[in-house]
């Protein structure tokens, strides 16, 4: 057997086994595969074993998903609890990315990173990465009514997705070793995936002129992301048309806001992090899923923050409540910003809903 020929009989079964589990073929799989090819090729031929030596360059659409506010809620809850939620959710995402032929590359906790066109290459890779993710939030929406019924936290996803080149390949040792792909489109599509709020589904531009015929979406934001000398342009997944398939997140932004003013401390939040200095400021309006704030402090677009703050119509102190800056305007050297709740204790918020409920009857009497 001739040393190119072991090469591409090793993709193959790479790729076969990839096709039929959703998973690359393990080290120790790609081993004992490799040693059964040295005894067919004969002796002197060689056989290339060493990982590294066979990364190749490769379009691949890259999906990485996040649980949102998930620290908060492993802080607060116990271990049981905390498995209890995070594994159907895993197990369920799982066998989404399946269906749709991706490939897992890797759990981080509570983060999925996903590859579509790798170590197997096809034609629609990016409209099966797109309709994974959607169905993916849908899922997380069915999910959340499970949890409800069950008293316990609510979970949300981020969901951030870039296509370009990237080296393909196995990473690591003889000791240890695995199917990976390394370059500047898979940080981009980290950057991308932090960017992305609780059910939102975002996409480069590059995915977006692939699947421009095939995907709704809103209109371009531009990004600045660490790396890039240029903003980046993104576009939020609405739906995709042909399937039928709605993100929820555009129902759920849907509620009630109401004019208040009241008082509240908040901790920013860095590299997940909460850093111990306090800040004030003053509540403008309250939803069920956000509130319009009013500051002396800096807060960038983007950043996150927790949030402490007392709801007097329903007697109750709302603590551990954790938001991300979505909107931000500076008047008179006063900042108000726009945030979006990423976790908010069960309690809390069905106190926040009560409250709002509360002032609208209030106001309409």
């Amino acid at each position: 057997m001739k040393h190119t020929s072991a090469q591409q009989v090793l993709q193959h079964i790479r790729e076969v086994i990839a096709r039929d589990t959703g998973k690359p073929l393990s080290a120790a799989g790609t081993s004992e595969i490799e040693g059964v090819l040295k005894e067919l090729s004969g002796p002197g031929q060689a056989f290339p074993s060493a990982p590294g030596q066979e990364f190749s360059s490769r379009e691949v659409t890259i999906l990485l998903a996040d649980l949102r506010g998930f620290t908060a809620i492993a802080a607060s809850h116990p271990a049981g609890i905390v498995i209890q939620l995070l594994n159907p959710c895993l197990i369920k995402m799982s066998e989404i990315i399946f269906r749709h032929q991706g490939t897992i590359d890797k759990f981080m906790g509570d983060s999925i990173m996903v590859l579509f066109g790798a170590p197997i290459s096809r034609e629609d890779d990016v409209r099966r990465a797109l309709a994974c993710a959607v169905e993916m939030q849908m899922s997380m929406n069915a999910l959340n009514l499970v949890h409800k019924d069950q008293g316990m936290p609510e979970l949300f996803m981020g969901i951030g997705i870039n296509t370009g080149t990237v080296l393909a390949g196995t990473l690591g040792s003889e000791r240890y070793s695995e199917y990976t792909v390394i370059g500047d489109e898979v940080n981009l599509a980290s950057r991308i995936e932090a960017f992305s709020l609780r059910g939102q589904v975002l996409i480069s531009q590059s995915t977006y002129e692939r699947c421009k015929d095939y995907v709704e979406t809103n209109a371009p934001m531009e990004i600045h992301v660490k790396g890039k000398p240029q903003p980046v342009n993104l576009r939020e997944v609405v739906a995709i048309p042909s399937l039928a398939m709605k993100v929820p997140r555009q129902e759920i932004r849907r509620s009630h806001r109401i004019e208040v003013k009241l008082p509240f401390r908040y901790h920013r939040i860095e590299h997940k992090i909460v850093l111990p200095e306090t800040h004030s400021g003053l509540i403008r309006d309250i939803g069920y899923h956000g509130m319009l704030l009013e500051t002396d402090g800096d807060l960038p677009l983007l950043s996150e923050i927790k949030i402490d703050f007392d709801l007097p119509l329903v007697d109750y102190q709302a603590t551990n409540v954790y938001a991300k800056v979505v909107g931000r305007k500076v008047n008179d050297g006063r900042t108000r910003v726009g945030v979006e709740f990423t976790a908010v204790p069960p309690e809390t918020n069905t106190k926040i809903q009560l409250f709002v409920q509360l002032l609208i009857f209030t106001n309409l009497s």
